[in-house]
C-alpha cells in the first residue's frame, strides 16, 4: 500500500470516528446543547482536526440528522411496507417489531428525532424521505383496499399511521416518566417494551376493524 492509499484510509477512519462521536453526542444532547469540543473529546481528537474535516457544527449535524432520519424511516420500513407477500396486519406486526427492537437498542433516537423536528419542522430531508416511503406504498394501498371492502373503518389513513407510530414511539419518548409510574428499572421496562411487539398489532386491529 502506497502513502496516498494509507492517508486515504486514515482519512476515512478519522471521518467515521468523528461521525460516530457526533451521532452519540447529538443524540444525547441535541443540536443546541452540543459543542464541537464535546464531539472532539468523544472522538478522542483535537478540535482543530474536527474543524478540518467538518467546517461547522451545523454541517456535521445536518449529516447526522439526515443519516438518522434515513435510517429511522427509510432504512427500517421501506422493505416492509412494499412487501407483496405480507398482509396489512403482517406489515403492522413487522413494523412494530422492527422499531421496538431498534429503539430498545438505541432509545435516545426517538426523543432526538422528535425534539429536532419540533425545532425545525420544515426539515426537507425528513419530508422527502417520508414522501418517498409512505404515500404510494403497498401498505397504504392495502389499507384502502380493506376500507373499500368494508373490513376497516372508513377513516383517513393518517389516523392509521398516527396510531401505529404513537403506540410504538411514545413509550420511548416518555420513558423517564413512565418508568417511575410503576417503579420499573431499565431491564423491566425493556421487557415491557418487548411485550408491546405482540400487543400493538392486536390493538391496531381492534381500533380499525369495521
Amino acid at each position: 500500500m502506497n502513502n496516498k492509499e494509507t492517508d486515504k484510509g486514515l482519512e476515512l477512519s478519522t471521518e467515521q470516528k468523528i461521525k460516530a462521536a457526533a451521532r452519540k453526542v447529538f443524540h444525547k444532547k441535541g443540536f443546541a446543547a452540543t459543542r464541537t469540543r464535546d464531539i472532539a473529546e468523544e472522538a478522542g481528537i483535537n478540535q482543530a482536526l474536527l474543524n478540518y474535516y467538518f467546517k461547522s457544527k451545523q454541517k456535521l449535524f445536518d449529516i447526522i440528522m439526515m443519516e438518522t432520519l434515513h435510517e429511522f424511516l427509510f432504512g427500517i420500513v421501506a422493505g416492509i411496507v412494499n412487501d407483496p407477500e405480507t398482509s396489512l396486519e403482517e406489515k403492522v406486526t413487522a413494523i412494530t417489531s422492527a422499531y421496538i427492537d431498534k429503539l430498545t437498542g438505541e432509545p435516545q433516537i426517538a426523543p432526538f428525532v422528535i425534539s429536532e423536528l419540533r425545532m425545525n419542522p420544515d426539515t426537507s430531508s425528513f419530508t422527502q424521505t417520508l414522501k418517498s416511503v409512505l404515500p404510494d406504498s403497498l401498505l397504504i394501498k392495502q389499507f384502502r383496499q380493506e376500507t373499500e371492502a368494508g373490513r376497516i373503518q372508513r377513516v383517513d389513513f393518517l389516523h392509521f399511521i398516527i396510531n401505529v407510530a404513537g403506540l410504538i414511539v411514545f413509550p420511548f419518548i416518555g420513558a423517564p416518566i413512565l418508568k417511575n409510574l410503576r417503579g420499573k428499572d431499565g431491564d423491566e421496562y425493556t421487557e415491557l417494551m418487548l411485550e408491546r411487539k405482540k400487543l400493538i398489532p392486536l390493538w391496531i386491529n381492534a381500533m380499525f376493524k369495521a
